[in-house]
């Protein structure tokens, strides 16, 4: 279009000597139609170019999605592939599973049943063993509630026990001293009374002395209803040649014993069901025979105060 532009100039130019001024403005509005013309094609130009730029950007994108689309494809044909692979294997497993199922079933269902059979039965012996701890646990109680019943009652006669030997040795403070002693052990009162305060050699009459202690002893005693009495008489190892009427040591001992009895009987306030009297002869010795100290400790009376346990052998029965 420019070439074509130019040799229309050019014609003008030499015509312009030679043609009439009709025919050269005719000329020269075909040039500025055709200058315009020309004008517009070049933006058009432009505008189209443009455009194919645009249109080819696009078509490389295109063809970019276009082969990002092809990858995908053959993915997903090959996730395909697999897939379908998978469940032919599964279809497969299905089928085997299937075949087998009703024999499978049947064999856990019995297998079921025994263990639920088991179950019951453990919960049963759970149950019974459950009801048999707590009767151990209500007993348990029971026994603890009646053993600790035992131990006040215990303690209880312990105190009184010492009540009674301190009310003793208050009684008997005058013959401290004259072979008198009086202690408290395994939860008896043990008061102990050489012959020389009661007796005459190889007698069993009471002398007034001792018949004073002993006198003293059964008033603490009356005030206890609730004790054992016990009364030993006791000698040394030496025979008795006195008394024809006597055949032993033993013999004496009863007798000294039960003289002891006939002075605290003379207290209507002790209970004569409380009291005993025994002959321990030359058996039972505190000290040594070969000496005459120790002789004359072992002739001697002792008086076994003893709490009655009548109660705690009734709470030991029930334990």
């Amino acid at each position: 279009m420019t070439k074509k532009l130019s040799l229309i100039a050019l014609l003008l130019l030499t015509l312009t000597s030679c043609v009439s001024k009709k025919i050269y403005t005719d000329l020269e509005d075909k040039y500025a139609n055709l200058k315009k013309e020309n004008r517009a094609l070049t933006d058009e130009l432009e505008v189209l170019s443009a455009d194919k730029n645009k249109l080819t950007n696009d078509l490389n994108s295109l063809q970019a999605a276009y082969e990002n689309a092809i990858k995908e494809r053959d993915k997903f044909r090959s996730d395909y592939a697999a897939t379908k692979n998978n469940l032919d294997n599964l279809k497969a497993s299905y089928d085997a599973l299937e075949k087998n199922s009703s024999a499978e079933i049947a064999k856990n269902s019995q297998k079921n049943r025994e263990l639920l059979a088991q179950l019951e039965a453990k919960e049963q012996a759970l149950a019974a063993e459950n009801e048999r701890l707590e009767k151990l646990k209500k007993e348990l109680e029971s026994r603890s509630q009646r053993v600790a019943e035992l131990e006040n009652v215990i303690a209880a006669k312990d105190a009184n026990m010492r009540a009674l030997k301190d009310a003793i040795s208050k009684a008997l403070t005058n013959f401290e001293g004259k072979g008198l002693t009086v202690e408290q052990r395994d939860g008896k009162v043990y008061v102990s009374m050489e012959n020389k305060l009661l007796f005459e050699s190889g007698s069993w009459y009471v002398g007034a002395q001792g018949k004073q202690a002993v006198k003293q002893l059964g008033s603490v005693l009356a005030e206890n209803p609730d004790i054992a009495i016990l009364i030993e008489g006791h000698t040394d190892n030496v025979p008795y040649k006195g008394n024809a009427q006597l055949s032993g040591n033993w013999d004496l001992s009863t007798k000294r014993a039960t003289a002891i009895v006939n002075i605290l009987r003379e207290n209507n306030a002790i209970n004569p069901e409380n009291l005993t009297a025994a002959g321990r002869g030359e058996y039972a010795p505190i000290a040594t025979n070969n000496t005459s100290e120790g002789r004359a400790k072992n002739r001697r009376i002792e008086v076994i105060l003893t709490p009655k346990l009548d109660e705690i052998s009734k709470l030991l029965n029930d334990i």
